[in-house]
């Protein structure tokens, strides 16, 4: 199960059980943007749980109180940021105070993708 989409303001790429997004440079992440996320995302897993990671290789920014929505999602397991920009794993600290949800910062998606597959895993047995 494995799915590319090109939308106007970032690639998602869709696994078995997690998605990876690579946000396009300079966009504002806001409400608009994670509604379209939240959705592409329930259609997708239909309630079978997965983790959200993000691969932050360009520079975008995120309005933290989207974490609100996003945490009432109960298909979601995880949440995890990729990056090695000092600035992105900052901002990724302060954006995981936002998030009700296990959430994990990494510097690259090995790190990123074996959290995963514990979260996926307690996510399961609970």
């Amino acid at each position: 199960m494995e799915k590319t989409v090109q939308i106007e303001f970032c690639t998602i790429n869709f696994y078995e059980d997690y998605i990876v997004t690579i946000m396009n440079e300079g966009v504002h992440v806001d409400r608009y943007h994670n509604e379209t996320l939240i959705n592409m995302a329930e259609e997708y897993y239909n309630g079978k749980p997965f983790v959200y990671i993000t691969h932050r290789i360009n520079s975008y920014s995120v309005n933290p109180n989207i974490y609100k929505t996003t945490s009432k999602m109960r298909s979601l397991a995880g949440f995890a940021v990729v990056s090695e920009d000092f600035k992105a794993i900052k901002n990724a600290q302060i954006e995981k105070l936002f998030l009700n949800k296990p959430f994990g910062i990494f510097s690259n998606l090995e790190d990123a993708m074996s959290w995963k597959d514990e979260v996926i895993k307690l996510d399961i047995t609970d």
